[in-house]
């Protein structure tokens, strides 16, 4: 497993590091996605969730008040949730949450509220706003499987 640091300019290169990302994932396996308010997390799981079912139109809403949102691709369910308005993380398991870690490819926003309920394997992606810059930020993606160089094909 490897880490990789990519800084992004503008929304239009975390768009293509999600499609990049998209290439990589496979079928069970979950995303953790970290960072402040407003760093990015929604953004970044709509331009993977569009990559994934090949529709760049794809309606992807934030799930942020039914918490969890399904989409069907040809790879296989896609499933998002956000965890920022969970007040107990056992609340999950109504939301499918066993299922979801056993079948679908599952991306989690604010994956601490789930408490101790996280799988123990998981890719991580943390995105933190750089100061000043409206639209830059610095992605940290742990766990990928495999050596890619993210940066490279972030910018062809």
């Amino acid at each position: 497993m490897t880490g990789h640091e990519v800084i992004v300019n503008c929304e239009e290169e975390t768009n293509r590091l999600a499609e990049v990302l998209a290439g990589q994932l496979s079928w069970p396996q979950t995303l953790l996605l970290k960072g402040d308010l407003g760093a990015g997390k929604t953004s970044f799981s709509r331009a993977l969730i569009r990559a994934l079912s090949g529709d760049a139109q794809l309606n992807v809403p934030s799930p942020t008040f039914t918490l969890l949102q399904t989409y069907d691709t040809a790879k296989g369910s896609v499933h998002h949730y956000d965890l920022y308005r969970l007040d107990d993380p056992e609340e999950i398991f109504e939301l499918g949450w066993d299922e979801s870690m056993e079948q679908a490819l599952t991306l989690i926003e604010w994956p601490d509220r789930a408490g101790v309920y996280l799988p123990k394997s998981f890719v991580s992606i943390t995105i933190n706003k750089v100061k000043g810059e409206e639209h830059k930020r610095i992605i940290r993606i742990d766990g990928l499987p495999q050596e890619v160089d993210l940066n490279a094909m972030v910018r062809q």
